[in-house]
């Protein structure tokens, strides 16, 4: 049985404590208007399936008591940055399964100013689920004084330049792009525009990453309402969007034994992860117009064409130079703005990256719109590890 997305909503994402507002006040926006955008009532969703990093157990349930008291079954998930994807892959494995027609998945995020800690708690090293991850590093790269995201990030692009001849100019071409392209998103965090050489003279993170080359924190919630091919006649629902194909792995032998950073924050991963969609779905990369991909830093984006099979190893500093991955090119890649100017809210970054291309799809993205897209990809990643591939096809 396929599964459909039938409606989806989004907060705007802000810098944390723009607001005031809790996180079940951001579930409520995005919920109620994924229902609104379905043409369904809450009372019509079977299960929840509920994203999250930074709040309590079952702060799920709290969220979604906003949108209503029906008994439902609401399951919390936790998946680091992946959060969000992994909701939604919950979402349609109900469906596909047959356990459900109507499930909502929903991700949201109430964040603190400044910057990731060493995993979702920000807590110890030596107690964390990525400190394996963090051990790759230091062992190549010692340990700085900057925030450990950036640094493993950013050790991972030293290598990719070390190796491939890489440029900060290139790095830098996936920044601007980004922000350019969030410039047409009301949705984004930060709407701003920057050439190549600003972004290259913004205050260095951990080098070669500039501040315009990372994703801030942000609060925000998204969610999308997943049902089936005989919920959607049975109800008169239209606009559906298919899954045409997803996957989701975690960390093999792969990501440890090379030793370098490049497998260490998820390129086997994301490749596999791929692979596999491709394979459910019946497309490849060539079939696609439009990418949302986890760009937490310029780097990744970089890392994922190459997973993707948008291009060979060590060609996705060329790639992004050349105008591929923007309007006009090959694909349109992170037309939201990306994680890196729409803003990262870890639980709701996924169904963020849905909510987009399934407006592309749809043709209903506005100034960002991609002309004639028709298939979509998705790719969210977490350190820890978790990668989600998702194929999105208009019905």
């Amino acid at each position: 049985m396929k599964a459909y997305v039938a409606g989806v909503g989004m907060t705007r994402f802000e810098k944390p404590e723009t607001r005031d507002w809790q996180y079940w006040d951001m579930a409520r926006e995005a919920g109620s208007a994924a229902l609104a955008d379905a043409g369904i009532d809450y009372t019509s969703v079977e299960q929840v399936p509920v994203g999250y990093c930074f709040q309590p157990s079952t702060a799920g349930q709290r969220a979604v008591y906003e949108l209503g008291l029906t008994g439902v079954p609401v399951y919390n998930v936790n998946n680091n940055c992946a959060t969000g994807a992994t909701a939604l892959t919950l979402a349609r494995q109900l469906v596909e399964g047959g356990a459900a027609d109507c499930v909502l998945a929903l991700g949201f995020e109430k964040m603190k100013r400044g910057s990731l800690g060493g995993g979702a708690d920000g807590g110890d090293f030596a107690t964390s689920p990525v400190a394996r991850h963090y051990g790759i590093m230091a062992a190549r790269h010692g340990f700085e004084a900057t925030p450990p995201t950036a640094q493993i990030f950013g050790d991972a692009a030293r290598e990719h330049m070390a190796r491939y001849g890489t440029t900060e100019a290139q790095l830098a071409a996936v920044a601007a792009k980004n922000h350019r392209h969030s410039a047409q998103n009301p949705n984004a965090q930060f709407r701003d525009v920057y050439e190549v050489a600003e972004v290259l003279a913004a205050p260095t993170v951990h080098r070669p990453l500039t501040r315009l080359q990372c994703s801030p924190t942000s609060d925000g919630a998204a969610a999308a309402v997943v049902v089936s091919r005989r919920f959607a006649r049975r109800t008169g629902l239209t606009g559906l969007v298919e899954i045409a194909g997803q996957a989701m792995t975690t960390d093999t032998g792969e990501s440890f034994a090379s030793g370098s950073c490049v497998d260490v924050v998820g390129q086997p991963m994301s490749r596999e992860a791929a692979r596999q969609a491709y394979e459910a779905a019946g497309l490849g990369i060539g079939d696609v117009d439009v990418v949302e991909l986890h760009d937490c830093f310029s780097v990744n984006e970089l890392l994922t064409y190459e997973a993707l099979g948008m291009c060979g190893a060590g060609e996705s500093g060329r790639l992004a130079e050349s105008g591929a991955t923007t309007y006009g090119g090959r694909w349109v890649v992170n037309p939201s703005g990306g994680l890196i100017s729409k803003g990262h809210p870890l639980g709701a970054t996924g169904l963020a990256q849905i909510a987009e291309l399934t407006w592309q799809l749809r043709g209903r993205a506005g100034g960002r719109q991609v002309p004639g897209a028709r298939v979509g990809l998705a790719h969210n990643i977490g350190l820890g590890g978790a990668a989600v591939v998702t194929l999105l096809r208009r019905a």
